[in-house]
């Protein structure tokens, strides 16, 4: 295993400085930008998050061949979990998928209409299936757990069942990109199909690292708590 991070005495500023793709991570755990000299945990005591919590996220973020070990998560307060994972799915809903919508508008306009048409509905037919794919957590999934942690009866439901159904979003968002490099004309000009092709691929790594945290972190997490609760 390969930490990149592990000191919580660190200035946060220089770790952010270290690895930009914290910059929007930070938000979706409760963490401004605004740090001055803080450390690490001066940051996480003044926002209420677990430092060990926020090092774990940062790590599968910044390194992809981190895996946290069963025993590790097991000595983690995982509280701000759920609420990372609800920020996580309005980061991407709220701001990144019409960023990238705004752009292919953009593009449209100088297209041929069949190859706009082709843009703009693989797209909101990804919309569409990223919205049921978060709709299902949040009603299923989030509930379930937060009602381990609370004690109370959880029903039949078993984390299992999600690792079983789980999809990842960031393959169709490839496939997007391999339809703008088929059928992009050459003399489409402006910064809009740069941004969209680089905003794509920004996504999908998030998208990637989202889901790894998911499987490899929640999971784990739930099951634990499923058997503490037999």
């Amino acid at each position: 295993m390969n930490e990149i991070m592990n000191d919580i005495h660190r200035r946060m500023s220089d770790l952010v400085t270290d690895h930009v793709q914290l910059v929007t991570l930070l938000p979706r755990i409760g963490i401004p930008l605004g740090f001055g000299e803080r450390s690490v945990a001066d940051v996480c005591a003044r926002h209420g998050v677990d430092p060990q919590f926020l090092l774990l996220i940062c790590n599968v973020y910044c390194n992809p061949h981190y895996e946290p070990e069963p025993q590790m998560l097991a000595g983690i307060h995982m509280d701000g979990l759920v609420p990372y994972l609800r920020g996580s799915h309005a980061y991407y809903v709220d701001n990144r998928l019409p960023h990238i919508a705004r752009h292919l508008d953009h593009i449209a306009t100088q297209l041929p209409e069949r190859v706009a048409a082709v843009f703009k509905r693989f797209f909101e037919e990804y919309q569409q299936e990223v919205m049921a794919h978060f709709a299902h957590e949040e009603q299923v999934v989030f509930p379930h757990i937060e009602a381990l942690t609370a004690g109370r009866p959880a029903g039949k439901y078993s984390i299992d069942s999600f690792l079983r159904d789980h999809s990842n979003l960031e393959d169709k968002l490839n496939d997007l990109l391999q339809i703008i490099f088929k059928y992009l004309p050459e003399n489409v000009t402006g910064d809009d199909t740069v941004s969209v092709i680089y905003d794509i691929i920004l996504l999908a790594h998030d998208l990637n690292r989202h889901s790894f945290v998911e499987e490899h972190v929640m999971v784990p997490y739930v099951r634990q708590l499923e058997k503490s609760n037999l």
